[in-house]
């Protein structure tokens, strides 16, 4: 089954002892976010994140392998979130402004001082870096495949692809123009809607 399709699946009954895996899982990430953004990224270790999490050490691998699963984890939720949004998209909705739109949404609900924060984080860390570019591949195939499961004529395939490739292209170029601005009052949103545009003008 596609990763498309696991997210299309209908949720199955959540028992106790999932729930409380998930609550354990995300009261692990939230503990994590907070150290690492208090402590720096090399100057939390994992006991120190097991121990405010009321875990053990081996409790913490079988929830996560390493500090950098725990990022790479708030990372895919955010974006699974999106692209179950963008599943509720009306077809008659043009797929560029869906997809601009969603992510400007997206963007909104972060707080500017958190955000920067974490892309320091992400930027003081190769491997996390490395686990960013695969991770971008990612969110390429999954929005081509959402894509296709809203607009779903065949003849459309060829240019909803190009467009994954192109949306991806225009947060990633509009994330690093935010990050060399030197305008503070110029929020990450606007510059995914300028990256939108110079897609759209030169279409």
């Amino acid at each position: 089954m596609s990763e498309i399709h696991t997210l299309l699946a209908s949720p199955q009954p959540e028992g106790a002892r999932e729930r409380k895996r998930r609550e354990t899982r995300q009261r692990i990430a939230e503990v994590a976010l907070r150290l690492f953004l208090a402590q720096g990224y090399h100057g939390t270790t994992l006991d120190v994140i097991a121990e405010e999490a009321g875990i053990s050490r081996r409790t913490f691998f079988s929830y996560f392998k390493s500090k950098d699963d725990i990022i790479m984890f708030g990372l895919e939720a955010d974006w699974a979130s999106m692209i179950d949004d963008l599943l509720k998209t009306s077809p008659d909705v043009a797929p560029i402004n869906a997809i601009r739109d969603l992510m400007v949404r997206r963007i909104e609900r972060h707080n500017t001082a958190q955000m920067q924060a974490i892309d320091k984080l992400m930027l003081s860390s190769e491997s996390l870096l490395a686990r960013k570019q695969s991770f971008y591949i990612k969110q390429e195939q999954l929005l081509f495949s959402a894509l296709c499961e809203v607009w779903r004529q065949p003849e459309r395939r060829p240019a909803l692809r190009m467009l994954a490739m192109m949306s991806i292209g225009a947060m990633r170029i509009a994330l690093q123009a935010w990050r060399e601005s030197t305008d503070p009052n110029k929020t990450v949103s606007s510059f995914i809607l300028d990256a939108f545009n110079c897609v759209r003008a030169e279409l």
